[in-house]
């Protein structure tokens, strides 16, 4: 589904261009989106790209491979870090380290780090990864989306974990998606 704002998207739009890297990284985008802006069927696909890499990580990991080369190639595709590029990235299962603004701090979020909290959220490992998402807004220039929704991990139980997402993506110099906004979270419950 794909929802356009004015006022909203406006607002969100710079906010996030700006955290994302000034008045540069602005016009790259804007010079970027103007030959081929962003459309909800690119973010719907990387979407789903996402959630495999996901899904790949924990094969890798029960597979005794490389799990911690398969989540650096995960992030480097799927995020903007580097380049003086700023990712404001809030994982689900956060709380003392709560915001990951390096690619090596996503890292041990995916795969684990001793001595933190990070025990491997993409090791667990899941089998799938659903998407229900509640609308995508593209600003007017198609230089920048955001989603929002839930998405579902599936287990090795063929039980689903409910967590509510919010993502914001840009285009990169060779017209790939790249998350720089991830902020997740598990549902409230009132008891």
């Amino acid at each position: 589904m794909k929802k356009f704002y004015t006022v909203p998207v406006l607002a969100v739009s710079a906010l996030a261009l700006a955290a994302c890297g000034g008045a540069a990284a602005e016009g790259e985008a804007a010079a970027s989106a103007d030959a081929d802006p962003i459309t909800a069927a690119e973010v719907t696909a990387a979407q789903q790209a996402w959630g495999e890499g996901i899904v790949t990580i924990g094969k890798t990991f029960t597979d005794e491979g490389d799990f911690r080369k398969a989540a650096q190639d995960h992030i480097a595709k799927h995020y903007a870090y580097g380049d003086d590029a700023t990712v404001l990235f809030k994982p689900t299962l956060a709380s003392v380290d709560q915001y990951r603004e390096t690619a090596d701090e996503a890292l041990s979020y995916f795969v684990g780090t001793e001595g933190t909290e990070d025990g491997g959220f993409a090791i667990a490992p899941y089998t799938a990864v659903r998407w229900e998402p509640n609308g995508t807004v593209i600003d007017e220039d198609g230089d920048m989306a955001v989603a929002m929704g839930n998405y579902y991990f599936t287990g090795t139980d063929g039980n689903e974990t409910k967590v509510e997402y919010s993502f914001a993506y840009e285009k990169d110099d060779a017209g790939d998606l790249k998350i720089v906004l991830h902020h997740s979270s598990l549902p409230f419950s009132p008891e």
